[in-house]
């Protein structure tokens, strides 16, 4: 019997996805849990496997487009078997939940139910960012599948809005008392009759063709992802003042320690990379300074009492982006190891989920695995700080025993941490910092 794919509920706040590619075509073969398309929501890009083995016999929904959760994407069966009606909903006959309280976002859909207007599906994602730059959706225009109204539209009005508020108004031009008018006398004949005629102005050179300006311009298409970075970093930089220190560590004892302990932990099937460490040294300096583990409200700072710890994997071209350690003080360093990996491993090959990269309480960057030195990050919202590690490098450095200076070649890092400076001041997030300092030149075996 023929089986039905669905678009997945990929997340408790994940109402939609983009198909973005099929990694089968009509008529060929599928096995059971092999890889059968590929979902791009706002937060990741993952996988779907076929629930049944058989023949990919009809896709209903094309690359590019998006449905909500529940959708039928396609259907496997044998080949010959009758294909069951279906295919992906309209976009318009979608209902989304209301909040309570009504926003000129939900205002503005049902003034226009009441003009007799067909009122268009409003994602959680596009209702979250309308209501937060206070935006009435009736005066935006939808682009996407059936008139929706996409979060580009939205993002775009914002812009061009804030553009207009910008503009400076246009300068009125002073007109001239009586007295300083240009006179018509002797006096004031014009210059081309006293010094000749000027010179005929330069041509200006005429406009590349648009052929040749395609030629040397290539527009590269946003992806979801690519998207939902720009929207997340232009608003951590608008929502927080972003202040930088820096600190420089010795790594002596994390070096020994991994060179003792990774052949042990290659032989439990985990990779000891110095990210673990890392790790572990701010949840000891979270526990001392609970306030870097916190967010910012109106109503005051929030504490937050699990510390789950996100870190940043590249995905090259693509982007970044942050899965999350929860309740990372309840582990060891293998523990924290073998999560890192699992992570970053999943990560690259598109096998996250939603969850993976939601409840994140604290921020780690690695950006010294492509030789930088230190950074400023930005801080992931809505935290209150984030951590940014550089390259092990090692360096000639002036060591102190019983008064005496020495020189010694160590292996030493920068340590970077951008905080919200609502939430920290330098005081205490230097004091974050040394604890960090301190853990990792004193480790001790665990």
């Amino acid at each position: 019997m023929a089986t039905q794919v669905v678009m997945p509920q990929l997340g408790e706040s994940v109402v939609e996805g983009k198909v973005t590619k099929w990694l089968k075509r009509e008529g060929e073969q599928v096995a059971r849990n092999e890889p059968l398309l590929e979902v791009e929501t706002d937060k990741v890009t993952t996988e779907v496997t076929a629930i049944e083995g058989g023949t990919l016999l009809k896709v209903f929904v094309p690359e590019g487009t998006t449905v909500r959760a529940g959708t039928p994407l396609a259907v496997i069966g044998q080949p010959g078997e009758p294909i069951p009606a279906g295919g992906p909903l309209p976009a318009t006959a979608h209902v989304a939940p209301s909040p309570p309280t009504p926003s000129p976002v939900v205002a503005g859909e049902k003034e226009k139910a009441a003009r007799g207007e067909k009122a268009s599906f409003i994602s959680p994602v596009v209702a979250r960012i309308a209501a937060e730059y206070n935006v009435d959706l009736s005066q935006v225009k939808g682009t996407g599948q059936g008139g929706r109204i996409t979060k580009q539209d939205v993002l775009a009005y914002v812009e061009a809005r804030e553009q207009a508020k910008a503009a400076p108004p246009p300068e009125k031009k002073a007109e001239l008392p009586p007295w300083e008018q240009p006179g018509l006398g002797e006096l004031f004949r014009p210059t081309e009759e006293v010094f000749g005629p000027a010179p005929a102005p330069a041509v200006p050179a005429p406009p590349p063709a648009p052929a040749e300006v395609a030629r040397r311009e290539e527009v590269v298409p946003l992806t979801s992802i690519r998207q939902a970075i720009a929207e997340h970093m232009v608003r951590s930089k608008r929502t927080s003042p972003h202040v930088t220190t820096v600190f420089e560590v010795d790594m002596s004892r994390v070096v020994a320690h991994r060179e003792k302990y990774k052949a042990a932990y290659e032989r439990d099937g985990v990779k000891l990379t110095y990210t673990a460490y890392f790790v572990k040294a701010a949840i000891h300096a979270l526990k001392a300074y609970p306030m870097v583990n916190s967010s910012w409200s109106d109503q005051g700072i929030v504490l937050k009492r699990q510390i789950n710890i996100g870190i940043a994997v590249s995905l090259g071209d693509e982007g970044l982006i942050v899965p999350v350690i929860k309740g990372a003080d309840n582990l060891n360093l293998l523990g924290i190891a073998r999560a890192v990996n699992d992570l970053a491993e999943r990560a690259r090959n598109r096998q996250l989920k939603p969850d993976d990269v939601q409840g994140g309480t604290f921020t780690i960057t690695n950006h010294g695995v492509s030789g930088s030195l230190f950074a400023t990050p930005i801080i992931n919202q809505p935290q209150a700080a984030i951590l940014g590690v550089g390259a092990l490098q090692k360096r000639v450095v002036v060591l102190t025993h019983d008064g005496v200076d020495a020189i010694a070649i160590r292996p030493m890092v920068y340590i970077s941490l951008t905080f919200d400076h609502r939430i920290l001041d330098g005081a205490s997030a230097d004091a974050f910092m040394a604890k960090v300092k301190e853990v990792l030149e004193n480790w001790r075996d665990e």
